[in-house]
This record gives structure tokens, C-alpha cells and sequence, in this order.
């Protein structure tokens, strides 16, 4: 038996040498991957700027109103509860006509948020409303300032010079308007009107 063994014993190891080197040869190394980090999730101020993209590329009018509807849920984000409850009860104001009451809120607001956009948009909203246009021009130029692209903002400004008369610079701020964002159908005819009616003031 132990002369057997003693044969047996180089036979087996060279098997078994030759079987790893096979396995070695002939089978796939498996390799674990390494995890895939998620991607990040686009920041507020990447959708934003993704969304203007859309409105100045779009044919699509319903994409459009869409993506101006999403613009505008953004901006009205505060990431404050005590702010999100007071732009509630100042746009529950406006609804009611309630201007005085609205204004309260907006003014907490902006206090609390100065660089917070629809603060003061919706505060030069309710100033224009209320046909204080020299607080609602005010209002409107620190969104401006904020959010240069504001096209409710834009096109605000350019309902208020209509209202005291100056065609010229209303014309100019619904151009704007415009410019950022094309398919503001109720701007462009403000915008037709105008034009109309100051090309044949020049006739």
C-alpha cells in the first residue's frame, strides 16, 4: 500500500496541477464591480435653467405652458414652512381682494426672506393692483436683480409703464419678456397693440 501510495501520490499532484492550470485557462475571471455612485439629482437652479432652455427651443406649446407652470412652482419654493404659510394666506388675500391684508404677509416675507424672488413679485403684484406704481416699479426691479429672467416680472413691468402712459419703455419691457420666453401669448398681443398703436402715432 505505501508503494502504492508513493506512486499514486506525483500522479495526483500533477492532476491536480494540470486542473488549475486549465481553470486558470479556460474559465472567465469573475470580478466583483465596484458600485455605480447615483447620479445626483439635478439642483433647483439646474432645472430652472434646463426648463428656460426648453421655453426658448420649444414648437411645442403644451411642453411650453408646462414648463412655464413648473418654472413658476420653483420659484414660489421658499424652504420655509413659516414662509410658505405666509405666501398662502397673501395669495388667499389677493384672491379675496383684500390688498392691505396681503400686503402685511408679503412685507413679513420679504423680512424674513429678502432673497426670496416671489416675495417681492407678488408684493409689486398686489402694488400694481393697487395703482401704487412707484412701489410696484420698486418691487419689481429687485426681482429683476434676483432673477433677471423673471418673464412675469418683465412683463409686469411692462403692464405698469403701459398704465402711466410710457408705450415706449412698456414696448421695450414686453420685448423682454419675450426674449426669455416666447410663448406669452397675452404679452405678445400687449406687445401687437402697442405697436400698432404707436406705428400709426408716427403715421
Amino acid at each position: 500500500m505505501r508503494f502504492v501510495a508513493l506512486v499514486l501520490a506525483p500522479l495526483l499532484l500533477t492532476v491536480a496541477g494540470g486542473a488549475a492550470a486549465w481553470a486558470e485557462e479556460t474559465l472567465p475571471t469573475i470580478t466583483l464591480d465596484e458600485e455605480t455612485p447615483a447620479a445626483a439629482e439635478p439642483t433647483r437652479a439646474e432645472r430652472i435653467d434646463a426648463l428656460f432652455e426648453t421655453l426658448r427651443t420649444t414648437k411645442d406649446e403644451s411642453e411650453a405652458k408646462q414648463a412655464e407652470r413648473t418654472i413658476l412652482s420653483l420659484w414660489l419654493e421658499s424652504d420655509s414652512d413659516t414662509v410658505d404659510l405666509l405666501m398662502d394666506w397673501a395669495l388667499s388675500a389677493m384672491q379675496e381682494k383684500s390688498y392691505p391684508r396681503a400686503l402685511d404677509f408679503l412685507d413679513r416675507v420679504i423680512v424674513m426672506r429678502p432673497d426670496y424672488v416671489e416675495g417681492w413679485n407678488k408684493r409689486a403684484t398686489v402694488y400694481y393692483l393697487m395703482e401704487d406704481y412707484g412701489q410696484s416699479i420698486a418691487d419689481i426691479g429687485r426681482v429683476l436683480e434676483l432673477e433677471p429672467r423673471h418673464f412675469g416680472a418683465l412683463s409686469g413691468f411692462g403692464m405698469v409703464l403701459q398704465a402711466i402712459g410710457d408705450d415706449e419703455r412698456a414696448i421695450a419691457a414686453f420685448r423682454s419678456a419675450l426674449a426669455v420666453d416666447p410663448h406669452l401669448d397675452t404679452v405678445r398681443d400687449a406687445l401687437d397693440e402697442l405697436e400698432a398703436k404707436n406705428f400709426g402715432q408716427a403715421l
